[in-house]
């Protein structure tokens, strides 16, 4: 079996789901075929990979329908923070969907763009800044968030978005480890959009030069 080095999200990974999908049948399964077209342009490969434990498929959709609904934490926030585990942790698939999100809900594409070398990068207020190295700091084993920083984001945002800020990114670290432990990898959703490629991080040190806030 080949080696999987999935700690790389800019490097291409040809290789299929380590879980061989299956046939998404039944009626359930063609109201969600349709609406995976309807949104996404085409049935993505995982909901087959999924569908053999229709529970478990139900039970993610669920919780990402009802953080959907959550209204305290600005929307671009929350993009950013999402792209950004998905960044760290390696999850192709979730940053490329990321990328294509933030063009369907017409938020800044420069910056969803620049998630995945942020600290080099110069476009993101110091606020989205913060946001980011939150998310990468929770994802971190074990999490390695600070008083300081917590307390620069409790007061930007108050408790409830901060409450809701780290729920967000807490989902995220479960759907973007679940994809790449089973080899669930980008399916073209942003190239299909013909958005320019996402950018890489750098391995120079950081100097950026932040945007007003």
């Amino acid at each position: 079996m080949p080696n999987r080095d999935r700690t790389r999200p800019e490097e291409v990974d040809t290789s299929t789901p380590r879980i061989p999908p299956t046939e998404v049948t039944g009626v359930f399964g063609a109201l969600l075929k349709r609406m995976s077209r309807r949104q996404l342009g085409k049935v993505p490969e995982s909901i087959g990979v999924y569908w053999h434990h229709r529970k478990v498929l139900m039970g993610m959709f669920g919780m990402g329908q009802k953080a959907q609904k959550w209204d305290a934490c600005d929307t671009s926030l929350k993009s950013l923070a999402h792209m950004a585990v998905a960044s760290q942790v390696g999850c192709s698939w979730c940053l490329d969907y990321g990328y294509f999100a933030a063009y369907n809900e017409k938020l800044d594409l420069t910056k969803a763009r620049e998630v995945p070398r942020w600290r080099q990068s110069g476009v993101f207020t110091p606020l989205e800044r913060d946001v980011m190295e939150y998310a990468e700091a929770m994802s971190q084993t074990p999490p390695t968030v600070t008083d300081e920083l917590s307390a620069r984001l409790l007061d930007a945002l108050g408790p409830k978005a901060l409450i809701e800020l780290t729920a967000w990114i807490g989902y995220a670290n479960l759907a973007t480890r679940s994809n790449v432990a089973m080899g669930i990898e980008s399916e073209g959703f942003s190239e299909a959009c013909a958005l320019p490629p996402l950018a890489q991080p750098s391995h120079a040190e950081p100097s950026p030069v932040a945007s007003p806030a």
